[in-house]
């Protein structure tokens, strides 16, 4: 009878669920903690790349919602600066 790749995959496997069978949560829990330290590192070297400005200096449009100065008919009893924007 000769062993085929098959033979030894179906041994090892059925050895690893025998004597390792304890160890297995932990070594697939550490295997997907790499995995995902891995895929970040990854993520972060391709955004290292990337043209992108990353400190903060592109100019963002937004809209205030319900700014203190429209609440009030005056300016004057409000202690919130004046808004700059025309």
């Amino acid at each position: 009878m000769r062993l085929e790749g098959w033979h030894l995959i179906i041994i090892i496997v059925l050895a690893l669920v025998l004597f390792a069978a304890p160890k297995l949560p932990s070594m697939a829990r550490s295997i997907g903690q790499s995995m995902r330290i891995f895929k970040s590192e990854v993520r972060e070297m391709k955004k290292d790349g990337s043209p992108e400005a990353k400190d903060g200096s592109d100019a963002v449009e937004g809209k205030v919602v319900e700014h203190p100065d429209s609440k009030t008919k005056s300016g004057d009893d409000t202690d919130v600066p004046p808004s700059n924007r025309a």
